[in-house]
């Protein structure tokens, strides 16, 4: 086994100058599930905000972020634009309520919040920008400006 992960192959955000997603550099080493574990906040905070997992595409006409959040309701999800073009979907999935004559097998399924945040172009339409949530999956759809190009006139040289 590698000590360096391997980054082919995977879709990561590292690179997208749009992204503020948080790189974890050790997310695939053998000694950060190890660490997390031990530190129960930090692990049960960090798998909320990994779980969610956003697409994002650009059409000729728009910006599409698709977000899958199964289990909550739109009222338990935010969608948001803050000053500098950000976009900002948030939420909380709450712990599932205990039963002490509950015996639990396994408990996968993360809870707590959860915040994405991505910074919008230039040309994003902010003042129309529509959210819709169907099936656990959010659709936020953010519209481009229409980008002028530039006029090219020529110039006949003399002489």
């Amino acid at each position: 086994m590698s000590l360096i992960p391997s980054i082919i192959g995977r879709r990561s955000n590292v690179f997208d100058p749009f992204s503020m997603d948080v790189w974890d550099p050790f997310k695939d080493f053998p000694f950060h599930n190890s660490l997390a574990a031990s530190i129960p906040e930090f692990s049960r905070q960090n798998s909320a905000f990994v779980s969610t997992r956003v697409d994002w595409k650009e059409t000729p006409e728009a910006h599409v972020l698709k977000a899958d959040i199964p289990g909550l309701k739109k009222e338990e999800v935010k969608v948001e634009i803050e000053d500098d073009n950000v976009l900002q979907i948030s939420g909380e999935r709450n712990v599932e309520k205990e039963d002490k004559n509950d015996t639990w097998h396994r408990v996968e399924r993360s809870s707590g919040k959860f915040v994405r945040r991505f910074r919008l172009p230039e040309n994003a339409k902010i003042d129309q920008v529509k959210a819709s949530m169907e099936d656990g999956v959010l659709t936020v759809t953010v519209p481009k400006e229409e980008v002028k190009k530039p006029e090219v006139k020529s110039i006949e040289i003399s002489g």
